[in-house]
């Protein structure tokens, strides 16, 4: 995937900049590669720096107002000063560390709605920062997530919509400004139960895994029964738990059912 932008209109004489991206698939803890190719304009420049970075768009409250910000996670320098000739014109090799926390952006080969996350390349000319185009990528579940994404949908669960806030989530491993919630409908057997959200947190040894119940509106839980519910699944043992089984009856014991599938 590739995105060539002009850089003119900033002053930056007409050079370009393209960012090519190996394979925009990858999972938490690993790293997207790809290639940057910059071209001088019409103008001798001097460039500064060349840096390649993660970033996101998140939802932030603030009072009673929502607002969307794009908020960088990571970013790492690649090439450093450079005499922009121009007309010349050069390649730039990258690999780029994926964080554990960086939330999921596809299931199942469908691009979860409203996930907008990607690679962001600045490069600095004569103390001005052109700000960058998005390179989309496409994150996918660690095995570890994917259980418990696949556990949910074998007891009905369907998904329904994903977002990213800015904020932290309490008890959990989290580094990251934002989290991300995945959201689906909870299926007719689990009584009083409108929707279920999911937020992952990761790093490299386990997935702190949230879950919050929406209650349909005039139906009340048994009285004192919390709706929130954390749990940690190691990346090494995730395997040896029966997470369907795990999440109907933590669900079922404080939703109740209507039968079981």
């Amino acid at each position: 995937m590739a995105f060539k932008r002009l850089l003119a209109g900033l002053g930056f004489g007409g050079a370009s900049v393209e960012t090519v991206l190996r394979d925009a698939n990858v999972v938490p803890g690993s790293v997207v590669a790809g290639e940057v190719h910059i071209e001088g304009g019409d103008v001798d420049q001097q460039v500064d720096a060349l840096t390649v970075g993660l970033q996101a768009k998140v939802e932030v409250e603030s009072g009673d107002q929502e607002y969307q910000q794009d908020i960088e996670f990571h970013r790492q320098q690649i090439g450093g000063e450079l005499d922009l000739r121009a007309g010349a014109r050069y390649t730039v090799p990258f690999e780029l560390g994926v964080p554990w926390e960086t939330p999921v952006t596809t299931h199942q080969g469908v691009h979860l709605h409203k996930m907008n996350l990607g690679v962001n390349t600045q490069l600095r000319i004569a103390k001005a920062i052109d700000p960058g185009d998005l390179d989309p990528v496409a994150v996918h579940p660690l095995p570890a997530q994917q259980a418990i994404l696949d556990a949910l949908g074998r007891i009905g669960f369907r998904f329904k919509n994903a977002d990213m806030e800015r904020g932290h989530v309490r008890g959990t491993r989290q580094r990251l400004p934002f989290y991300q919630e995945i959201e689906f409908y909870a299926p007719p057997h689990y009584q009083g139960l409108n929707e279920l959200e999911l937020t992952f947190i990761s790093d490299e040894r386990a997935v702190d895994v949230v879950l919050e119940m929406d209650k349909k509106p005039g139906l009340l839980f048994s009285e004192g029964r919390d709706t929130f519910h954390s749990f940690t699944v190691d990346h090494q043992a995730f395997s040896h738990t029966d997470w369907a089984d795990y999440l109907h009856q933590w669900i079922s014991s404080i939703a109740g059912r209507r039968g079981w599938l």
